[in-house]
């Protein structure tokens, strides 16, 4: 083997990759300890996001109040249904859903090498809202529309939309950066527009409400009934990819370079593609389409942690639950007492993102 430095990776793949052929290293002592420190830091954070979520809003709630409430401990309190019946849900969906998606965002990185993927640039939450909205305008499912039929048909549409994005970048054998994005920008837009279609062929003025909470996102739906499934997804999704960490690590090699390693590359990503997509529309068909949040904190996770996903996930997973907790909490308290879809501020902070990331990458290099 030669003791040459291997050339720099693609713009566009994992910043940083291993080296084309060999398994990223395992993690050093320092490494790990730093691993442990952003993860306690971030525990922290999380929960006194939760706590500023709880508190803060139209009505401002004391802290103490707060606790004594959660803790179980509070006298009758006129502030007991704003706490429990309407702030705690919403900010443990928020939770939830921003750490679904930062999990699939990292995953999604690693699995097209692409540092701009993420669940709405691909293409699959506009999929996912399409199948959700047709679930509605159909009235598929009678009374349990909202817990089994909507989360399945944002399945089926997520799925869908990955399968054409997917089909439409790749070029015989190949499949690069820009054709993936530029696919999932169209196929986005083809999705919109079919949504919308829906919405004007159905004749049913009171659905444009609705359809306006999946175009934007939002959580002011959340109640505790609604929160069961994309919990229990998002635990369930989470364990089973950090017991694919290695092979996403392998996949950072590139494609012959995991599949000298022993990859079977092809039916790997299919695995992880449907995995992805299951979890992605689960937490849209509660949330809509909340876009960026899959984009930007993979890439903060990376930069604190590093690349291996065993490391990477954890983070990304409380890092994107901090986020959307914040982002929830400015969309509430910014123009209070009107709330403004967390979408529009997810967008405001991740379109600007998406560019720094675009002026990044070389002159003349795939994106």
């Amino acid at each position: 083997m030669t003791t040459t430095s291997p050339p720099p990776p693609a713009a566009g793949a994992e910043e940083d990759a291993a080296p084309r052929g060999r398994a990223p290293a395992a993690p050093a002592p320092a490494g790990r300890a730093r691993f442990v420190l952003v993860l306690g830091g971030l525990v922290a954070a999380l929960a006194a996001a939760v706590v500023a979520g709880v508190a803060l809003g139209s009505v401002r709630i004391p802290v103490g109040a707060v606790a004594e409430i959660l803790t179980g401990r509070a006298t009758p309190s006129p502030y007991r249904t704003i706490v429990l019946d309407v702030r705690l849900p919403r900010v443990l969906l928020g939770a939830v859903v921003g750490a679904g998606l930062a999990v699939v965002g990292a995953v999604l990185q690693a699995l097209v090498r692409n540092r701009l993927a993420d669940p709405f640039l691909l293409g699959i939450s506009s999929g996912a809202s399409t199948g959700a909205v047709l679930v509605l305008v159909l009235g598929v499912g009678g009374g349990i529309t909202t817990t089994v039929a909507m989360p399945a048909g944002a399945f089926a549409g997520a799925l869908l939309a990955l399968v054409l994005v997917y089909a439409l970048a790749r070029r015989g054998s190949t499949m690069t950066g820009s054709r993936l994005v530029l696919a999932g920008v169209a196929v986005s837009y083809i999705l919109s527009a079919l949504t919308t279609l829906l919405l004007v062929l159905a004749g049913r003025p009171e659905h444009f409400q609705e359809a306006m909470f999946w175009s934007l996102g939002g959580l002011g739906s959340a109640r505790w009934d609604t929160l069961a499934l994309p919990a229990a997804v998002l635990v369930i999704g989470v364990a089973a990819l950090l017991t694919l960490a290695r092979p996403l690590d392998l996949l950072l090699v590139g494609e012959e370079g995991a599949t000298v390693l022993g990859l079977d590359t092809a039916r790997f990503r299919a695995v992880v593609f449907v995995l992805a997509s299951l979890v992605t529309a689960v937490m849209v068909s509660v949330s809509g389409a909340v876009g960026f949040v899959g984009l930007m904190v993979p890439h903060a996770a990376r930069m604190a942690v590093g690349a291996p996903h065993r490391r990477l996930l954890p983070v990304a997973a409380l890092g994107g639950a901090l986020a959307l907790i914040l982002a929830d909490l400015a969309a509430r308290t910014v123009a209070a007492p009107q709330d403004i879809p967390v979408g529009v501020l997810t967008a405001l902070t991740g379109g600007p993102f998406f560019l720094w990331l675009m002026r990044r990458r070389a002159e003349g290099s795939p994106v």
